[in-house]
This record gives C-alpha cells, sequence and structure tokens, in this order.
C-alpha cells in the first residue's frame, strides 16, 4: 500500500436531493476502520462499493449522514467529571 501524507488522506461525503444514498470515498485509514466495523455489524444499511490499495468508497443511505451540535458543558460538570475519573484511575493502581 502507498503511504500518503495526512493532506492526501482526504474523505469525500456526496449526495444530492434526487437520489436516497450518500457516498463516502476515503483515503484515511482511520475511517476505514469505524467503516468496514460498521459495514459487518449493519451489512444491510452500509456497504463497501469499492476498494483500491489506498482508499475505499462506501454507500449508505442519506439518513446515515448527521450533523451534529457541538456538546456544551459548563466548567462545573467539567470538574465534576474529572474528579470521577480521577476516582477510577486512581482505583485500577
Amino acid at each position: 500500500m502507498n503511504r500518503l501524507t495526512k493532506y492526501e488522506q482526504e474523505t469525500i461525503i456526496s449526495f444530492n436531493a434526487g437520489e436516497r444514498t450518500a457516498t463516502l470515498y476515503t483515503c484515511d485509514n482511520a475511517v476505514m476502520r469505524k467503516l468496514d466495523a460498521l459495514v459487518t455489524e449493519y451489512p444491510e444499511i452500509y456497504k463497501c462499493i469499492k476498494e483500491t490499495d489506498i482508499s475505499k468508497t462506501y454507500s449508505m443511505p442519506k439518513q446515515c449522514v448527521n450533523y451534529r451540535k457541538p456538546r456544551r458543558i459548563s466548567e462545573e460538570r467539567r470538574e465534576q467529571i474529572r474528579e470521577q475519573m480521577t476516582a477510577i484511575n486512581n482505583k485500577r493502581l
């Protein structure tokens, strides 16, 4: 497999209003691993439709492409979470 720079490891999602499916093309190994796991777990929804030595192309329903608002956490809640994780990590030691 050819080694690509981080800049070259692009991911492109394309869909239009006239079709029900979205196509995702990627050269990013992390994205490929996530989508391969989805293909394995949900083969009726996610499909790998093309594969080369450096990229893969996937097909999925447009509804699987989603946009989320950034999560807002107050400083108070962030500190609570930090304390909980510190306690959990200290128990492991």
